[in-house]
């Protein structure tokens, strides 16, 4: 079977104020998943919120795109992801991660992650864990100026991560041979103990 590859000119690009009021609604939707999975409210408000939640779903669905729209490159660089499931300012579903690239080419970020990303009762989900480190270190290969996608992606998880309170991730290219990039990194708790290693080969496509 053959996979579709949708080129960047196949998708619809927003304007700065689209992808601004768009991101508005991602957050608030993002509040909403996190009411959803702790409101107490009675039954009745339940129905009643669900249903306000429908009409507002077909208000949107009357008009859609094939596909998750993109925003134009920053400073010479790809074109964003917009719906990218990590840190996609339009997507509900990414957990609040903003990664920024220090001048030594380390990508770092700091967040908090809630109840709605919980694995094991009071800390969050291994499978969380994987996948911010595993675009942590995405960005570490594309800083590094040998962008790939994960090949290999190796993780140890040395104590549990909790959830609500600050945490901090980073992660840097190690090295490079041909077409694969090599980085590691890692997340921490507010006490500085290191949580979760990763390690991660990422392999430039052959065009």
């Amino acid at each position: 079977m053959t996979t579709r590859v949708y080129r960047t000119d196949e998708r619809h690009l927003l304007g700065e104020g689209e992808v601004a009021d768009r991101a508005g609604l991602a957050a608030a939707v993002r509040e909403l998943i996190e009411a959803a999975v702790l409101t107490a409210a009675p039954p009745a408000d339940v129905r009643a919120a669900t249903a306000e939640v429908e009409a507002a779903t077909a208000r949107l669905r009357t008009a859609r795109h094939d596909l998750p729209p993109l925003a134009p490159p920053e400073a010479g660089g790809m074109a964003r992801q917009l719906a990218n499931p990590v840190g996609g300012a339009l997507n509900p579903i990414a957990p609040p991660v903003a990664i920024a690239v220090l001048p030594d080419g380390t990508a770092r970020a700091e967040f908090t992650l809630s109840a709605v990303h919980e694995g094991p009762p009071s800390f969050v989900h291994g499978g969380v864990s994987a996948m911010i480190l595993d675009q942590l270190l995405g960005v570490a290969a594309l800083a590094n100026g040998t962008p790939g996608m994960t090949a290999r992606l190796d993780l140890r998880y040395r104590r549990p991560t909790p959830f609500g309170v600050p945490l901090v991730a980073e992660g840097k290219a190690s090295g490079s041979e041909g077409r694969k990039t090599f980085a590691e990194a890692r997340i921490t708790g507010p006490d500085g103990r290191v949580t979760v290693e990763a390690t991660a080969m990422f392999v430039m496509p052959v065009r």
